[in-house]
């Protein structure tokens, strides 16, 4: 078995089998995948510009066009959907965000973090980590929006509506990390995530109240995560939601751990491809 040479206090030398590292070099590792993230979503400036098109189409269009019927007291039904509309802007940045380990696998970055001596845990929590910034972001830019032109919204508000963002961000990058490690096809990761992020969206009850919907989709939206998401949020920006929220968080930490799990034993499995 290979050996990895550490400097210690002493001056020696202090041989470690490859793969296992400590504290430090793990938590180094994990901030260094999170740093490298970081910067290439900053650079795709058309990618934050672009993402932010369709949540202010449903916003304004049917927002204000279809005019529906708000449930919530002193509330219009573009407000009403705003809470969904941003967990739509999370939900489809984060979830998306499995498309570039299946990029990272076609390039030698991949190769080189894979022959480092870091855990495949530390691969998926550095490039987790880094997803859900990106999710972050665009949850803060259409909530500033938001706060101008939709919803007023204070100071505490738009802090626990981030906090929610990073925690929902984290759930749903998890799933698109778990789903393209397994996947070597940019096109059939597209063609799963137009079959899974759409429903989510629609079962969620984004768009309307599910206290009066019909019994097989109410059904359908308490199997589906990003229903918990939508009404916590809602529960934050409105103050109403059809659940309690100590049962909405519950559910979101559940699938939070869930998912993280499923994603590092899918990165286990991970290859370097041509």
């Amino acid at each position: 078995m290979s050996t990895i040479l550490a400097d210690t206090n002493a001056g020696r030398k202090e041989i470690r089998p490859a793969g296992t590292c400590g504290i430090s070099d793990t938590a180094g590792a994990a901030y260094a995948l999170f740093l490298r993230e970081i910067k290439v979503y900053f650079r795709e400036k058309e990618r934050i510009i672009s993402i932010m098109v369709s949540p202010l189409l449903f916003l304004f269009v049917v927002g204000r066009g279809l005019s529906g019927h708000s449930p919530v007291p002193g509330y219009n039904y573009q407000q009403f959907i705003f809470p969904g509309i941003l967990c739509m802007v999370i939900l489809f940045t984060s979830i998306t965000y499995g498309l570039y380990i299946i990029w990272d696998k076609r390039l030698d970055f991949l190769k080189e973090v894979l022959v480092a001596p870091i855990s495949r845990s530390t691969l998926f929590v550095g490039k987790a980590l880094g997803g859900m910034v990106g999710g972050t972001m665009e949850a803060f830019i259409l909530l500033i929006i938001g706060a101008c032109i939709i919803l007023p919204l204070g100071p505490l508000k738009i802090a626990g509506a981030l906090l929610l963002a990073m925690l929902f961000s984290f759930l749903l990058v998890s799933i698109g990390l778990g789903i393209g490690a397994r996947m070597n096809s940019m096109e059939g990761f597209g063609l799963v995530m137009s079959f899974l992020t759409w429903p989510m969206f629609f079962f969620g009850g984004a768009l309307f109240d599910l206290t009066q919907a019909g019994r097989w989709l109410r059904l359908a939206a308490y199997f589906d995560p990003f229903t918990y998401c939508v009404d916590l949020m809602r529960r934050v920006l409105l103050g109403w939601s059809v659940l309690p929220a100590g049962l909405d968080l519950a559910v979101v930490l559940v699938f939070c751990s869930a998912t993280a799990a499923w994603g590092i034993v899918s990165f286990g499995g991970l290859q370097q491809t041509r």
